[in-house]
C-alpha cells in the first residue's frame, strides 16, 4: 500500500511566529507618514476593518490603541506580499518599539486579535496595543479620539 501524502497543516493563528495580517490604525494607514515608508512594495492587500473592544488615544504624533470592551478602532487589514512577511514583521516591531512579549521598555505590545471586515467576517491579525504602563496612563488621563478613527481626529 502506498502512503497518501497529507497536505501540510495550516499555520496556527495563536503561534507568535504565524504569518498573520496586520491591523493598522494610525500612521501606517494610507496617506499617513509611515504608510509608504514601511508598507510600499511589501503588501499583497489592504482592506478596511475595525478592531472591536479597543479605544484609540492621541499620542505625541501617533495614536495608541488600548483594550476597552464596547468600543472599536477603525483601521485597515494589511496582508504581507509573498516573501515579505518576515521583513515586514521585523520592520513594524522596530517602528512600534516592540522588543518581545512583556519586555520592559516596550512602547507597544504585539498581540493577535480578531479584527472585523466590513461584512462582519472576523480575521485574526497582529495589532500593536499600548504596552501596560502606557495603557494605564492613557486610561487615567489621555485624550481619547472620538469614534476611534485616527484619520478623523479633531
Amino acid at each position: 500500500m502506498t502512503p497518501v501524502a497529507r497536505p501540510p497543516d495550516p499555520p496556527d493563528p495563536y503561534d507568535p511566529s504565524a504569518p498573520l495580517p496586520f491591523f493598522v490604525y494610525g500612521t501606517l494607514r494610507p496617506g499617513e507618514a509611515n504608510h509608504d515608508l514601511f508598507l510600499r512594495g511589501r503588501t499583497a492587500s489592504q482592506e478596511p476593518a475595525r478592531l472591536p473592544d479597543a479605544a484609540l488615544y492621541d499620542g505625541p504624533g501617533y495614536p495608541y490603541a488600548v483594550d476597552r470592551p464596547g468600543s472599536a478602532v477603525v483601521g485597515e487589514l494589511i496582508t504581507a506580499a509573498p516573501g515579505a512577511y518576515g521583513e515586514l514583521l521585523v520592520a513594524l516591531d522596530v517602528l512600534e518599539e516592540y522588543r518581545g512579549p512583556g519586555r520592559p521598555g516596550n512602547l507597544y505590545e504585539r498581540t493577535a486579535r480578531e479584527a472585523l471586515r466590513p461584512d462582519g467576517t472576523a480575521v485574526r491579525a497582529w495589532v500593536y496595543l499600548a504596552a501596560g504602563p502606557v495603557a494605564r496612563r492613557l486610561s487615567r488621563g489621555g485624550t481619547e479620539i472620538p469614534g476611534g478613527d485616527w484619520l478623523n481626529r479633531p
